[in-house]
């Protein structure tokens, strides 16, 4: 209607001054109120106007869909004249992204074309506006300004002024199927909208700003093109759920159109889903090939290092077989996490990587287990093959069963969780953000890395053979494995601790040491053990879990805050983030060889730098969403913001120096700010 009606206008008029109100001049905008027709023509019902602002560079205002935060403009013509309804059009917005904060609106100049409808065609009007604006850059600035404009009776166009609000009304986004826009798939989840588009005229530089009512909010979208643009797939974060209608603005260039989504029960697969699945099921399995050698996994495999020690003089055929028993035992535990994961996000539930670490129940019987494996390296018991599951958990010598080799696996598998290693993170992210087919071929490769060793021993048993034979330096290799093992049982009680408080730390350290005396003093070890599991975890059901303590500062690191993160740098400070947890191994490595280094330390402790620690060590759901909103699932997770880099710069999770201190000094620098 607005094209027809200025088309109209355009061809009918001389060329005359366009009406305007006097600018209007606050800190941040300068306001105007334009129309096209000088006055108000015989039996005209209806008059094309618009609103004019001008920021001031670098500040910005909004689209009536702001994003994660802001408000929309809000027009109000109390005091007008002969004005029987006023319609507010928006031209396509621009996304805008400071502090990790997805907004959407305009910089520089925006002009909202109106459509103005009189009360009496053809008298005088006057239009009396006042708009209450935010305009924000570095800080919000919320603006009022009041514009007035009398139109008499008359005639005349001003092309000039046609022209601009012709090119402005064009930019509103129009009809999909006009703009050659075809919707071919919508779902929108508890973690993620995913959309697909067909496209004639291809697509080149594509945007999609969602909204449904007042309060959702979404994240950045992860854009993919595909068949020379004429194929669009995206998925958006969802950062604050809404409700009602699911409407979808999709911008490119000068192209821009709104509809509303018909949402789907599953996700649309992005284009090269295959080749993307595979090149994923590789990183996987890389991931846990490299977890063989994380600090977390060192101490299970002490207890197949025995069982190898006890195996050389088997026949290749039991080697293998055993080899064999525990590489499923490690493929069986992620399988099952595969269902647990598919069953929790089905139902809801968010899910990452590591977090049965925060359960003190789940920490209490890793405990048992470790000291119990541990009683039997260093000989205080010996069980043999029965039907009960728990044989399977304690090896003999020259008596163990497969069922042994396959805990052994399972037991190595489920110490793996709380790591992460190179290329992990990515894989863990694919997986728990896929459909359950994916997932689960994404988790049973990443377990197919974490048990190479058994399946390389198991292909070539010949390998058992060479080790020495056996002597008395076994026994104190078993018994340097059991001392192994039973440091990493205090381990996790400092993890305990943490999780739940020292008295249930203790508790079940209690039970535990009493396990472990009955396993040395008794007979009849089963039963014994079997109590002890029993009183360890009864421990920790019935023990309160402690209030969490409050992060305290120490050195340089101050707790974590992610309203900071924004303020700090706009006053011009560089904010290093740690995500870290007691149960995370690779995090204390990382802490103890990089981020306390003498080089490190004092970078982090400079006057310029702001370092936030956020303990993951219990659930906490700010953490939880932080990591989510930057696409991670799993800790470590280190990033660094600054002026030059408002909207974070994620590092690896095995950290150095060098990337540490580099991040550092980009995010420090003004020349790449985006503003």
């Amino acid at each position: 209607m607005f094209r027809a009606l200025l088309f109209c206008l355009g061809l009918l008029a001389a060329p005359v001054f366009a009406a305007s109100s006097d600018p209007v001049e606050t800190r941040t905008v300068t306001a105007r109120l334009i129309t096209v027709e000088q006055g108000v023509g015989p039996g005209s019902a209806t008059l094309a106007a618009g609103l004019q602002l001008q920021m001031a560079p670098g500040w910005k205002t909004y689209w009536r869909s702001p994003g994660e935060v802001g408000l929309p403009p809000e027009i109000t013509w109390d005091d007008s004249e002969n004005v029987a309804h006023v319609g507010l059009a928006f031209p396509a917005p621009t996304r805008f992204t400071a502090f990790e904060i997805e907004n959407f609106g305009y910089a520089g100049e925006v002009v909202f074309p109106l459509t103005v409808t009189l009360a009496e065609a053809g008298e005088a009007a006057r239009l009396a506006l006042r708009a209450d604006l935010l305009v924000c850059a570095e800080v919000c600035i919320p603006e009022t300004v009041n514009l007035s404009l009398d139109l008499a009776p008359g005639a005349g166009v001003d092309l000039d002024a046609a022209a601009m609000l012709s090119d402005w009304v064009a930019r509103v986004p129009g009809d999909a199927a006009e703009a050659g826009l075809t919707l071919t798939g919508a779902h929108l989840g508890d973690e993620a909208l995913t959309v697909a588009f067909a496209a004639d005229p291809p697509l080149t530089t594509p945007d999609i700003f969602p909204e449904q009512g007042d309060y959702a909010a979404f994240g950045a979208p992860d854009l993919r093109l595909a068949d020379g643009g004429r194929t669009l797939w995206a998925r958006l974060p969802v950062l604050s759920p809404g409700e009602g209608t699911l409407d979808l603005t999709l911008v490119d260039g000068a192209r821009a159109a709104t509809l509303t989504a018909d949402l789907d029960a599953t996700p649309p697969s992005p284009p090269g889903a295959a080749t993307g699945l595979w090149w994923m099921l590789a990183l996987a399995f890389l991931g846990g090939l490299i977890l063989n050698v994380m600090p977390c996994v060192l101490p299970v495999l002490s207890i197949k290092l025995a069982s190898a020690l006890q195996a050389r003089d088997r026949s290749p055929a039991r080697v293998r077989a055993g080899f064999l028993a525990s590489a499923a035992g490690v493929l069986a535990f992620f399988a099952v996490l595969a269902g647990g994961v598919i069953a929790l996000r089905t139902a809801g539930v968010a899910v990452g990587w590591g977090v049965q670490f925060q359960s003190p129940v789940f920490l209490a019987l890793m405990i048992g287990l470790m000291v119990l494996f541990a009683a039997n390296m260093l000989g205080l018991f010996e069980i043999g093959l029965s039907s009960q599951a728990l044989t399977g958990m304690a090896r003999t010598e020259g008596r163990a069963g497969w069922s042994g080799d396959f805990a052994t696996g399972a037991f190595a598998a489920v110490m793996a969780t709380p790591c992460s290693a190179p290329f992990l993170g990515t894989a863990v992210t694919y997986a728990l953000t896929s459909g359950a087919g994916t997932t689960l071929a994404v988790l049973l490769a990443m377990g197919l890395g974490l048990a190479s060793p058994f399946l390389l021993v198991a292909a070539r048993p010949g390998l058992i053979a060479r080790l020495p034979r056996p002597g008395r330096w076994m026994a104190t290799i078993k018994a340097v494995l059991g001392g192994l093992l039973l440091l990493a049982a205090v381990w996790l009680v400092t993890v305990l601790a943490g999780a739940a408080g020292w008295p249930l730390a203790l508790g079940v350290t209690v039970a535990a040491a009493a396990m472990l005396g009955g396993l040395w003093l008794g007979r009849r070890a089963l039963p014994v053990a079997l109590a002890g599991l029993v009183a360890v975890t009864g421990v920790a059901l019935a023990v309160p879990v402690a209030a969490p303590v409050a992060v305290q500062a120490s050195g340089p690191w101050q707790p974590f805050a992610r309203d900071r993160i924004g303020s700090e740098v706009a006053a011009g400070q560089v904010v290093f983030v740690d995500v870290t947890a007691d149960w995370c191994l690779t995090c204390k490595v990382n802490k103890r060889l990089i981020l306390d280094d003498d080089t490190v330390a004092a970078a982090l402790a400079d006057a310029g730098v702001t370092a936030l620690r956020a303990d993951w060590t219990r659930p906490d759901d700010v953490i939880a969403t932080y990591l989510r909103d930057n696409g991670r699932f799993g800790i470590p997770f280190n990033a660094v913001y600054g002026p030059g880099a408002p909207e974070g710069i994620a590092l690896p999770e095995i950290l150095t120096a060098s990337a540490v201190l580099e991040a550092m000094s980009k995010a420090g620098s003004t020349q790449s700010a985006s503003r």
